[in-house]
Order: C-alpha cells, then structure tokens, then sequence
C-alpha cells in the first residue's frame, strides 16, 4: 500500500502529538511508535474525506489502541525482574509537569482512570471528547478522572526546580558517586531518599528498591569502586522525563540514566536505566 501525499501531509505534523499520546499511556517509546503506526496504517484505509478533525479521530485511534495493549502489558509488568520504570525520554520542553514518579503512579491506575485523566488533566481534552474516545458517557469519564486525581495528587510537582539548578545537582551528583566522596554524595540526600533500579533482568540491577540514605550511600560506596577501577564516562547532564538528569556510558560499553527527584535542594528520589532494550533510542 502507497500511502498518499493528502493522507502524509495530514498524518505527519499530528504524528509527534500522537507518540506523546502513546508514550504517556503506555511508558514505552517503542511500543508508543508501534501504536501510532498501526493508527497510520488505519488512517491510510479509511475514507478520509468523512473525517472533519483528524487530530481528534486519530487521538481516539490511538488511545483505544493503547487501551487494547495495556491488558497485555499488565501480565507483562507483573512477571518483570526487579522493579520497572518508564523509557527514559530526554528534553521535553514544556511537558514537566508529567514527570517520571507521575507515570509511575499512572501504572497504579485502571486503563480507563489512566485514559481520562492524560486526555482530561494533561492533554486538556473535553470531557465530551473523553467520552467519544473511550466509549463511556461524560459523567463516568468525571468520575473516572477523579478517582485517578486522587491517586496522583501527591506525585503532582508541588513546586518548580529551576532547570539549570537542578542540573547542577546532577553534576555534583555524578561527580561525587563515580569519586567515591561519600560526604559530598550524603549531603544531597533527603534521609528518606528512595533507589530504584530497572535492568529488566538483562544488566545488573537491585531486585527492588532501595530506601534510606545510609543503604543508598552504602551501595554508591560499593559502586564507586568499580567505577574507579572500570569507569563511568558522563556523557551529559539532561532533563529525564521531567526531571534533571544524567546520562553515562559504562564499562560494558551500554547507556544507562539516571534521573533525580529533587525536592527543597535535597535529592529524595534517584531513578537508574539500565535495561539495553529501554535505551535504543538513545543511541
């Protein structure tokens, strides 16, 4: 099948909306890509002559396509080694307020509550439009958000962390835990600082996470002397989904992120990737 010029010149610009849909619903940039394009492939055999919004058909598309894949992905995550995270996403202007303990919330959600509350609260659908898509009358889709409201409040920025500040931490971050300066490393960490790690069963990681300052800095203690002795090469400091960032290229040669939640200039979460298969699209 040869896709049209009319039907390219109308899918492409609505194309970036539509992976960030996708990403949003499903914490996965490979499987968002697949999503959109099987949207693609289905707005090439529909007559597009009846369709007055595209945007609006193909969001609908879309996230009824997520619906559909995230009762697979549910089995997925429960037989998952070690803890799972989103794929780490790199400078998304404008979009922090969907920040990465966000989407981990989002996974505590039904498919229908997570629906609503992206299309309502973030993308700022109407809820009659909410409804058109997932196939339930407005006054569930209210219900719907609420509930899923509820559940995010406290994962919500309660305030905002000046970029280049937060930047800043990373470096210092990085720059302590590869040295070894465990006293530099300890005075950025909330006492209450949470670890988590995804290596998805195929690079080393913690089975599960890691809470307290004293156990975080007795790993990094552990870790720095690896990384003096194999190496840890920054390769930058970044903005990873939504949070101030870093990423590295380690001794076995593959990326790896790290993201830091930072709350009043003290860093309470710390969020590795090490998992290859979530960090293709880095490369």
């Amino acid at each position: 099948m040869q896709p049209s010029s009319a039907a390219l010149e109308a899918f492409g610009p609505l194309r970036p909306r539509l992976i960030r849909v996708a990403y949003r619903m499903l914490g996965s940039v490979a499987d968002a890509e697949d999503v959109v394009q099987e949207a693609f492939i289905r707005w090439l055999r529909i007559d597009r002559t009846a369709i007055r919004e595209p945007e609006a058909f193909l969001r609908t598309t879309v996230t009824r396509l997520c619906l559909d894949h995230l009762k697979s992905a549910r089995h997925r995550r429960e037989s998952y080694i070690g803890p799972w995270l989103p794929d780490p996403v790199l400078d998304e202007e404008g979009e922090e307020d969907v920040t990465l303990p966000l989407m981990l919330a989002l996974e505590r959600l039904s498919p229908l509550e997570r629906a609503a509350f992206l299309l309502h609260d973030v993308f700022g659908a109407a809820f009659e439009d909410v409804a058109a898509t997932i196939g339930r009358d407005v006054a569930a889709c209210r219900q719907l958000a609420a509930r899923a409201r509820a559940h995010v409040r406290e994962e919500r920025p309660r305030f905002t962390l000046e970029k280049q500040r937060g930047l800043a931490i990373a470096q210092a971050f990085f720059e302590a835990s590869r040295s070894g300066d465990m006293a530099a490393l300890g005075s950025m960490l909330a006492s209450d600082v949470a670890m988590h790690s995804d290596g998805g069963g195929k690079r080393p990681a913690a089975v599960r996470p890691i809470f307290g300052s004293r156990p975080v800095l007795q790993l990094h203690k552990a870790l720095a002397v690896l990384f003096r002795k194999q190496g840890s090469q920054l390769v930058g400091t970044r903005m990873i989904n939504g949070l101030p960032g870093f990423i590295t290229r380690e001794a076995d040669g593959e990326l790896q992120t790290t993201a830091l939640e930072i709350q009043g200039e003290r860093i309470v979460a710390i969020y590795v990737m090490r998992n290859p298969d979530k960090l293709k699209h880095l490369h």
